[in-house]
């Protein structure tokens, strides 16, 4: 487990990425969650505080395409669902928010594989 160092800093390095994004109805947040095995993603509205998307390694539409695959890999399907379901959506501009991730890895794919697909930020 992590110290109480770490942890703080964590904390400290999401709460100054946050204060500076806000996501709207025509701009919403494009909020990333990686963990060791998976990696969420969803889009918020703050406005009115609602979840406008999801898509994670764990959805069922993804399940039989990211066997055997690297989690870099993994991370641009989960992109590409993403941006798939804003444009459904009539979403095409969003802010996207890494937390306290670094802008490197899997987050990377992530956010280059949305914007191939069309998302723009």
């Amino acid at each position: 487990m992590a110290s109480r160092k770490t942890l703080k800093i964590r904390a400290k390095r999401e709460k100054r990425t946050r204060a500076k994004l806000t996501g709207t109805e025509e701009r919403p947040r494009l909020c990333v969650f990686r963990s060791d095995r998976h990696i969420y993603v969803q889009a918020i509205n703050d406005t009115t505080a609602n979840t406008l998307a999801t898509a994670s390694t764990l959805c069922k539409e993804l399940a039989q395409n990211i066997k055997d695959k690297k989690k870099v890999d993994v991370a641009r399907e989960v992109g590409k669902l993403i941006a798939e379901r804003l444009k459904a959506k009539g979403i095409d501009k969003v802010v996207f928010d890494r937390g306290r991730f670094l802008y490197h890895g899997r987050v990377k794919a992530l956010a280059e594989s949305a914007r191939e697909s069309g998302l723009k930020f």
